[in-house]
């Protein structure tokens, strides 16, 4: 389960007095130690996870939706102009670069997993993308400098992140002003085997939870579509850095 902070009137005095209480005493030490040892577990756990199954990542995603469709509505939601400089994050096997790389001038996957690297790296060489680069990194320090990219795409990636706020701040950041991040995610679900069975930390993302960090990025809403069909429900989140204050969304 997990819980959220309430309206910002109600829970500012208390912030505030949490900000000023400077004590650590032995308990304080050890919860902080606990908190540490519980996210090291689960991201040991969907290390693991990953390494095992990266030989069938593409299948493991289709059982979810028909990833066909969901192509479809990226490919639509990008446009057919270029893209400039492309980071995909959290790129698995490679299928968003061997999709959207040949509309940008020079694309980088990301993702921590070795295993799932060597399978994008042999799949971007077949289809000869050599203006597209890997490299092992972690979502919330991605290798780009600050406005370094002009597109960024988070695909069935949010549900693993213990801070999905913080990735979606880390994509703000290397964004150039006017770059867009597209999100392809699930909608709030309750299957909780996903949990254990597939390393899923999140089980889907309302629209306010996504727009309330969007806001939190300097990200502004442009587009919301939602893909019904299969067992879970996936929505498109695009948002546009412009330092702007949102304008009504487009929702399809």
């Amino acid at each position: 389960m997990f819980v959220a902070l309430g309206a910002l009137g109600k829970v500012q005095p208390i912030l505030a007095a949490l900000d000023s209480w400077n004590e650590a005493d032995h308990w304080t030490v050890a919860d902080e130690a606990r908190l540490a040892a519980v996210r090291a577990d689960r991201a040991s756990a969907a290390a693991e996870w990953f390494e095992a199954n990266a030989g069938q990542w593409d299948a493991i995603r289709s059982l979810h939706v028909a990833e066909s469709e969901v192509e479809a509505a990226m490919a639509k939601a990008l446009g057919d102009t270029p893209l400039g400089c492309l980071i995909d994050i959290g790129t698995g096997t490679g299928r968003m670069l061997e999709l959207f790389a040949p509309l940008a001038r020079n694309a980088l996957g990301i993702d921590r997993s070795s295993e799932m690297l060597r399978l994008a790296r042999a799949k971007l060489s077949e289809r000869g993308l050599a203006h597209a680069e890997l490299r092992q990194a972690d979502l919330y320090a991605l290798p780009l400098q600050d406005g370094g990219a002009d597109a960024a795409i988070l695909h069935h990636v949010l549900h693993f992140a213990q801070q999905p706020g913080a990735a979606i701040g880390e994509a703000a950041r290397v964004l150039s002003d006017g770059g867009r991040l597209l999100i392809v995610d699930f909608a709030p679900h309750d299957r909780e085997e996903l949990r254990s069975r597939d390393a899923h930390t999140r089980l889907g993302f309302s629209d306010e939870q996504i727009l309330g960090w969007f806001a939190g990025a300097g990200l502004a809403p442009a587009q919301i579509e939602t893909l019904e069909g299969g067992e879970l429900t996936v929505k498109l989140w695009l948002g546009r850095k412009t330092g702007m204050e949102s304008k009504e969304v487009k929702a399809a």
